[in-house]
């Protein structure tokens, strides 16, 4: 009986050895990145047709899976229509003013700076003050899935 205990124990550590070696090399493998929003190198992509006058480029992640971080920029005097995601977001405006509306709730007007919490599933809409374009800093938890709010 002792034998078999301290064969589990030997098991148990090279298990748990190789378990932290993979995560290791998983960790490794993965490189750091910086940029900026004038980062040459950036693609900048069309926006859905219905956020006119948008784009946006991918810094980490996939748009069809989940945790993803994005650079949305309007341009000034545009209108970002009522829309709602399954994904909570996580901002923070890089430049221009940003006028954000949640259903329900006042508006808001974003500076430079300034981080913003929208909640999953919440219809919103937002405008890109004159002091633009308006860059701002998106992360989110689930892949994305913006969609227009249509009246009926």
């Amino acid at each position: 009986m002792k034998i078999l205990k301290i064969m589990f124990a030997m098991l148990f550590v090279v298990l748990a050895t190789t378990a932290i070696a993979q995560s290791n090399d998983n960790s490794i493998t993965e490189t750091s990145y910086a940029t900026t929003m004038n980062n040459k190198n950036l693609e900048w992509l069309p926006a859905p047709e219905f956020f006119p006058g948008c784009s946006f480029t991918i810094l980490h992640g996939d748009l069809s899976k989940p945790n993803l971080d994005f650079f949305f920029k309007i341009e000034p005097n545009t209108e970002v229509v009522n829309h709602t995601h399954n994904s909570p977001e996580r901002m923070i405006l890089i430049s221009g003013d940003l006028q954000v509306q949640y259903e329900g709730e006042d508006p808001v007007i974003l500076k430079a700076g300034t981080y913003a919490y929208g909640p999953a599933g919440k219809p919103h809409k937002a405008k890109c003050l004159d002091n633009g374009p308006c860059v701002l800093f998106v992360a989110m938890v689930d892949p994305f899935d913006a969609k227009p709010i249509t009246k009926n």
